[in-house]
């Protein structure tokens, strides 16, 4: 059975506040306007998900929220996992493993550097030397459960990022 994780780090994040917290940080201008973007580019591109699983950082919950608006997904049905901020690989694939069986396409909002290493671990062949902010990565996979992600063929087939295929960015 085929599934599809859609891996995405969250959009281009404010430092005007030197005295905020990581987590309180806000997206920018910038990234308020990439993160719908880019949930438009993977409603063209045929992706459905089946549930949204989110970091609960600020940035994190507004990109997931802008992306799921472009997708019609509910953004009350989006799952908020407090593990997925700045987490290692390890923690990301124990997500996957909780995830019920009869969703098909999920889609992960996180962060640097534990999404980098985590896509670079995703399928032979595929490296990036960093996960670009509202960068995504998909990848199909061949198993019958979730619970079954680390042992599943898999294979990257996306990779978009805000300005890729655009000269002037």
């Amino acid at each position: 059975m085929n599934r599809t994780l859609i891996m995405i780090r969250h959009a281009k994040s404010s430092w005007a506040n030197p005295l905020q917290s990581d987590f309180e940080r806000p997206l920018n201008e910038r990234g308020k306007t990439e993160a719908p973007e880019m949930g438009a580019r993977l409603k063209k591109l045929g992706i459905k998900p089946d549930l949204i699983i989110s970091s609960t950082a600020k940035r994190t919950k507004q990109t997931a929220k802008k992306i799921a608006h472009e997708l019609d997904y509910k953004t009350d049905d989006i799952k908020w996992e407090e593990k997925l901020y700045h987490c290692i690989p390890q923690v990301i694939e124990e997500v996957i493993y909780e995830v019920d069986d009869k969703a098909k396409t999920i889609i992960i909002v996180a962060h640097n550097p534990g999404i980098t290493d985590f896509v670079n671990q995703l399928a032979p062949g595929f490296l990036i030397d960093t996960m670009p902010t509202c960068g995504v990565v998909g990848a199909k996979l061949q198993t019958a459960e979730w619970n079954n992600f680390s042992i599943s063929k898999r294979e990257v087939f996306m990779y978009e990022y805000p300005g890729k295929n655009d000269s002037t960015k």
